[in-house]
């Protein structure tokens, strides 16, 4: 037999070589010897990582391309099929069955900015083709609900071509950007924010990375001004400030100037009992924008996709620290953000303004334009019937500049009214039936749309917020405003934790039946007053119990409290034991 040449036998080890890591435990060789007997795997074999369903619906066809089985179930008047019903949420459209055979509709209205023609034309498409009725939600931004399938092409049409759209609303996408509904008029903020709102929303709808994140993700602007943001509740919050003279020697002298920056805080998410926290970049507002994608694109590449449960940014901030993702975000940036210790430079920071009075989101207040007024309109729980909506851009129109501003409330406001149409406006305002000034009680109450309409609901959360509130502002009056919280499912779309009292839905059993009622939670806050609330209560019965339960420990606050004591620093200041001992004290003198 003739032997190989040196050049043969490398051929044939290359060609072995390769057919070995090509076969796992493949066919037999010669004598019975397996590959896998010829050379064993080194190791373990690697574990496959898991795919969630929703990751795989993705991958099969990217949302927006549903857009055709969108239109041909419409001409069949189908419902949609379960991946349809993930993908859908990507041209804003939620799929309401069990509760409703129809869609809810999520616009998306970045910084909450409407017009009076915009806001005729939404109060139209809920008449023409849906329930007759708007929700403002608490992200700037309105929803209308129960749409057919039939009628899904005209409903994005129609929202198209009055200058809206709904696309990113929902999924797994940056969700409505919210900021100050006061921005650019003003008398206290620091910058005007609408620009860059609206520069961020340009960027993100005109590139496709930003609409495949591993979940939603928020984002809230703040300006310093007299109507908060709840920025410290988003993944990525930026809080105008006032640097001061940096002195010589800091690293920042030399590299920033006096002025306006935003201070960037990360990570929050209030259904997780998570607040953001203070990063260290310190972003000057013309870079606000490149900041965010780079922030934002450092989570969409990094973040978990394998647990629905712990993959918002949060979860990705305690695995890795906020310092690596700090570096591996710069790198994306293409340079160093600029630095600020939140806490060892502090006094560089010139101190923000508190709002001169209470409930600056509504009522008529002064704007920083000489003589001119924005008007804040009271919006039960959000919900905004037609003709209202209607009547108030017909107010906007003659006595503003048709100009709407929708804020994180559930209400609106109407800005650029002159001094002296501002009383003509209030009482046009009364005379469509809704109210511009309302209780320290009745004015910061928030509430989730709730079972009529959200299958995660346990309970019908508008309908007894708005009981709660007329039953306790028909007995007690209070010298400082409290927010009331009231969400249906531990999603926290209202918020719970962050209101002075925070009530989140449940069943409740009462011998043999089953009824609604709610977890009762005190003592939440936010910005300086950040804290997550403390449960109080457990499974209290929607109605009177829930109520009289709420009316006695507000007047235990009152009997008991320290000077002017706020409803949050007395409910902080007492442990648990202490406040339910002195609320039952309470019960016992209304039984009485």
């Amino acid at each position: 037999m003739n032997s190989f040449s040196p050049e043969q036998k490398q051929y044939l080890e290359g060609f072995f070589t390769g057919v070995l890591k090509r076969q796992a435990g493949g066919g037999p060789l010669a004598g019975g010897t397996t590959f896998a007997d010829a050379e064993p795997e080194a190791g373990p074999k690697p574990k496959k990582k898991k795919i969630l369903p929703e990751e795989k619906i993705k991958k099969e066809q990217h949302p927006f391309d549903a857009l055709d089985t969108l239109y041909k179930n419409a001409q069949n008047d189908l419902p949609p099929e379960k991946p349809d019903i993930f993908r859908f949420k990507w041209n804003g459209l939620f799929w309401l069955a069990p509760v409703h055979e129809g869609y809810m509709c999520r616009l998306r209205i970045p910084g909450g900015f409407v017009t009076s023609a915009q806001v005729r034309e939404l109060a139209s498409i809920a008449d023409d083709i849906a329930s007759g009725f708007l929700q403002i939600t608490t992200r700037n931004n309105f929803q209308v609900r129960i749409i057919q399938p039939k009628d899904t092409p005209e409903l994005l049409r129609r929202l198209q071509d009055c200058g809206l759209h709904s696309r990113g609303s929902g999924g797994d996408n940056l969700r409505n950007f919210t900021c100050n509904p006061t921005t650019g008029f003003d008398p206290q903020e620091l910058l005007d924010v609408k620009p860059l709102v609206q520069d961020l929303a340009h960027y993100i709808i005109n590139q496709n990375e930003f609409y495949d994140l591993p979940r939603k993700f928020n984002i809230s602007f703040d300006n310093g001004g007299l109507v908060g943001t709840l920025e410290d509740t988003n993944d990525i919050g930026l809080r105008a400030v006032l640097l001061g003279e940096v002195p010589e020697g800091h690293p920042l002298h030399g590299k920033a100037e006096p002025g306006v920056y935003f201070q960037v805080l990360l990570g929050g998410v209030t259904g997780h009992e998570e607040f953001a926290e203070l990063s260290d970049i310190l972003c000057p507002p013309e870079e606000s924008v490149a900041v965010i994608a780079a922030l934002s694109r450092c989570y969409i590449r990094n973040g978990n996709r394998t647990n629905r449960g712990k993959n918002r940014l949060v979860y990705l901030l305690k695995e890795w620290g906020f310092e690596k993702f700090l570096q591996e975000s710069e790198a994306i940036y293409g340079q160093p953000f600029l630095r600020l210790n939140a806490e060892k430079d502090a006094d560089l920071l010139v101190p923000r303004q508190k709002a001169p009075r209470a409930h600056s989101h509504l009522g008529a207040q002064p704007q920083k334009q000489p003589g001119m007024n924005y008007l804040g309109v009271h919006v039960p729980v959000g919900l905004l019937e037609t003709d209202e909506a209607r009547a108030l851009a017909d107010i906007a129109d003659e006595y503003g500049n048709g100009e709407l501003r929708l804020t994180v409330w559930q209400n609106l406001l109407i800005p650029n009214i002159p001094e002296e149409k501002i009383e003509a406006a209030k009482q046009a305002v009364t005379e469509a039936g809704l109210r511009y000034e309302a209780s320290f009680i009745r004015g910061a109450v928030a509430a989730c749309t709730g079972n009529k309409y959200c299958k995660y609901s346990s309970a019908d959360t508008k309908s007894h917020a708005i009981e709660v509130v007329d039953f306790l502002d028909e007995r007690i009056a209070l010298d400082h405003p409290i927010n009331i919280h009231v969400t249906g499912c531990p999603h926290s779309c209202a918020q719970h934790y962050i209101g002075d009292i925070g009530l989140l839905s449940c069943k409740v059993q009462q011998g043999e039946d089953t009824v609604e009622g709610y977890h009762v939670f005190v003592g939440g806050g936010f910005a300086e007053n950040k804290r997550v609330g403390r449960q109080l209560f457990k499974s209290v019965a929607a109605g009177e119990e829930l109520n009289h339960r709420i009316l006695a420990l507000m007047q235990a606050f009152q009997a008991n409290r320290q000077g002017e004591e706020t409803f949050l620093e007395f409910t902080t200041r007492l442990e648990m034991e202490q406040l339910v001992s002195l609320a039952e004290m309470q019960l016992s003198a209304l039984a009485a």
